[in-house]
């Protein structure tokens, strides 16, 4: 019997081992198509996941995920501030691609929305902190604020995230206004341009991509940081530009939107028409799909549930978008769930697509009671506990197996600077520079100096950037013999190495590359032309000329030139040579302008803004739910004996009358909506609360407008601040009857 019993035992054992060893959830995609040539899959799904934002891939090609599963559990987004975030690691313990564990790196944290591997550890944002940490088994170590303002607290949508680590070695995030390095050990930040809103991108080039609920695509025209070393331009022609005109998306069905019922919101068949909610694009560098692929744009459209596509093109001194097709998305799917939020290229040169798989896309301090409605009827709000990871491959692909980067040797890392996959690439530039590996700087000079490639050799210049190892006469000879794109690299880095010794040298290599008439090369000779002016302004100056003066109308030259000028710009302004030479072109009038603003002390607003604002429909909604919810209830319908309802109220489509109601307050009765509220109460006015400031009125009457109206309005502080001597008869709480008599 004890046998029987221990073999029955053992089986049983062996039997439950094989069935719950790996834990893959099968997920189908029936209501999901996807471009022909090209498969779908997922990857990783609840059980594993819930709520993920960002993903990331560690050295072995793992993917962790931060996940902030507290956004929007109800219509009111109960919990935003609850920790019950996290950062958790996918791992494949088959090796069948598909995830089947999920270990926990770090929990209890309050929204965390973005992560990086850089520097051998883990760069992670959980408002209001930027934080690092090194990683030992699988666990964070060592923490490290790296920056203790980078978001305020507040809605997701408009705090700083993506975390892009990008060519030229720094860190950039969308909506903000700082980017990030370290260097010797130390974090750097400093300011940059302000950029998106969700998620950012970076092309072969380096140029950054993103974009805003409305606008599909934004990008710069040119390098970041080259074009703003004059604190007192901006340059508006060059940077943070609308890419494309055509905003239109072509969902399948008939998903809620915020805005329905607004004018052309919807066509006859009550779809979307154009983008509410687009956010991080993604340029694809995998090298794994078809040729015609390579830098295309793919674009996240959450509230129409599918996944664009647009293509580029690169004119030397712009960048044009266009939509891939009319009439038809990349990824589209009838499923309301699915939600792309962030997209990735992968170490193996698929893309990876985020999808939070949430009934409520949009944070409740924007939602319209149109949307409220429709996501009530349709149960949306049901659904919370899900998340996924896709995968895009194409039907073709031949992607080698990922090599463990922490296993490489320098030149092994070095060889990896070639690879068609962006991915690797920018890993193993960075991986060669935050391992000091010294032993190899010959080897990337050749992949500089004489690689076929030239994305291989401006990860090369940018490694001997990171390694101290560049060098005046190595950027001339870079200058001279690489193509454009090279060159133009090299002409950024060679501003560092100004100085009165190299002059000579200088003149000649600039007077050579105006010869070759490249207008991405005049860009950035442009640009760099202030530091060595500043060191001999009559030796330099004719070169400038010469480049402005072919082509005089060229607003992106212009912002270039002007934005190196920093030193030498009054000295250009009142040389009348100069300014008589170049009447009526976009150089003098936008250099007239700078002088301006120098003269008044106005800077560029990235070098004064030190942080983020909130804004102000999240701030009067957490002022709301402060003060206002217990009475008139979270979502506006009043309660019963306390307070009549707010939504579609007369009283808050008015927003002079609610700006009294809230300031002095209102004692009934009171008629909504034709009914008569006859409360045995009166509602206190806040202006005895010395506390509360006219910003804060403002902030509420924003939220509330939005909220429990179709016609979101504000007020200004200035009004409010004469409203608050607009007394009642009584001078206490206003009557119905009072505020009627005031609109007359």
């Amino acid at each position: 019997m004890r046998i029987s019993f221990l073999f029955l035992l053992i089986i049983s054992s062996l039997l439950f081992s094989c069935q719950s060893k790996f834990n893959e959830t099968i997920i189908a995609l029936d209501s999901y198509k996807i471009e022909d040539g090209f498969n779908l899959e997922v990857i990783a799904a609840e059980p594993l996941l819930k709520a993920p934002v960002a993903i990331g891939f560690d050295a072995k090609g793992r993917i962790w995920v931060a996940q902030m599963p507290g956004y929007m559990n109800d219509l009111q987004g109960s919990g935003e501030e609850d920790p019950s975030g996290s950062i958790v690691i996918l791992e494949d313990l088959d090796n069948d691609g598909i995830a089947d564990h999920s270990k926990v790196f770090m929990d209890s944290l309050v929204m965390p929305r973005a992560l990086v591997h850089v520097y051998g550890g883990l760069l992670y944002a959980e408002p209001p902190y930027l934080w690092f940490v090194d990683i030992k088994d699988d666990k964070p170590v060592n923490r490290v604020m790296v920056d203790s303002i980078y978001a305020v607290a507040g809605n997701p949508e408009h705090q700083p995230n993506g975390l892009e680590l990008n060519i030229d070695n720094w860190i950039y995030n969308a909506k903000s206004n700082f980017r990030y390095r370290r260097k010797a050990g130390k974090w750097e930040k400093e300011p940059t341009t302000f950029r998106g809103q969700w998620g950012i991108t970076h092309d072969n080039f380096g140029r950054l991509y993103y974009n805003d609920n409305s606008r599909i695509l934004l990008g710069d025209y040119a390098l970041p940081n080259t074009f703003i070393n004059n604190k007192f331009f901006t340059p508006k022609s060059s940077l943070d530009k609308l890419l494309t005109n055509d905003q239109r998306v072509y969902p399948v069905f008939a998903g809620s939107v915020n805005r329905g019922y607004a004018k052309g919101v919807l066509n006859a068949d009550s779809i979307l028409v154009n983008a509410t909610a687009a956010c991080s694009p993604l340029v694809y560098r995998g090298g794994e799909f078809t040729e015609s692929y390579d830098e295309n744009v793919f674009i996240c459209i959450p509230e129409g549930n599918l996944v664009k596509r647009a293509l580029l093109t690169f004119t030397g001194d712009s960048v044009i978008a266009k939509q891939a097709w009319q009439e038809k998305e990349f990824i589209t799917s009838t499923d309301e769930g699915f939600r792309p939020v962030s997209l990735k290229n992968g170490p193996e040169g698929s893309m990876y697509i985020v999808d939070m798989h949430r009934g409520m896309i949009g944070h409740h301090a924007y939602m319209s009671p149109y949307l409220r409605d429709k996501a009530k009827a349709k149960e949306l709000d049901t659904i919370i506990n899900f998340g996924r990871i896709l995968k895009v491959a194409h039907e073709n692909s031949t992607a080698d197996k990922l090599p463990d980067f922490n296993a490489l040797n320098g030149s092994e890392l070095v060889k990896l600077l070639s690879n068609d996959n962006g991915w690797i690439r920018d890993r193993a530039q960075h991986f060669l520079i935050f391992k000091e590996v010294k032993d190899v700087i010959d080897e990337v000079k050749e992949v500089a100096l004489n690689s076929k490639n030239q994305w291989s050799q401006i990860h090369a210049l940018y490694v001997l950037e990171g390694l101290n190892a560049l060098s005046f006469d190595f950027l001339t000879t870079i200058i001279d013999k690489s193509n454009s794109q090279v060159a133009s690299h090299g002409l950024v880095l060679l501003k560092d190495f100004a100085s009165t010794a190299h002059i000579e040298k200088a003149l000649v290599l600039f007077n050579n590359v105006i010869e070759r008439n490249e207008i991405e090369l005049d860009l950035y000779l442009g640009n760099g032309l202030g530091t060595w002016m500043y060191l001999d302004e009559s030796k330099f100056t004719p070169v400038m000329m010469k480049t402005l003066t072919r082509k005089p109308d060229n607003n992106t030259l212009a912002d270039a030139v002007i934005g190196g000028l920093s030193a030498v710009d009054t000295e250009v302004y009142n040389n009348t040579v100069i300014m008589d030479s170049l009447k009526h072109t976009p150089f003098v009038n936008k250099l007239a302008r700078t002088i301006s603003d120098k003269n008044a002390g106005k800077m560029n607003a990235i070098f004064t803004k030190e942080k983020t604002t909130e804004d102000t429909r999240t701030s009067g909604a957490r002022m709301f739910f402060q003060i206002c919810a217990s009475c008139h209830g979270a979502g506006g319908k009043g309660i019963e004996g306390l307070a009549p309802p707010l939504m579609n109220s007369e009283h808050v489509k008015n927003t002079e009358r609610l700006a009294l109601i809230i300031l002095h307050g209102l004692e009934g009765p009171v008629h909504v909506n034709g009914e008569l509220y006859n409360i045995n109460l009166a509602m206190p006015g806040l202006i005895r609360n010395d506390n509360i400031t006219d910003k804060d009125i403002a902030n509420i009457i924003s939220y509330v407008t939005n909220a429990f109206s179709d016609k979101p309005k504000r007020l200004s502080t200035t009004r409010i601040q004469k409203l608050r001597n607009v007394k009642s008869f009584s001078g206490m709480e206003f009557t119905e009857k009072e505020l009627q008599a005031l609109d007359k």
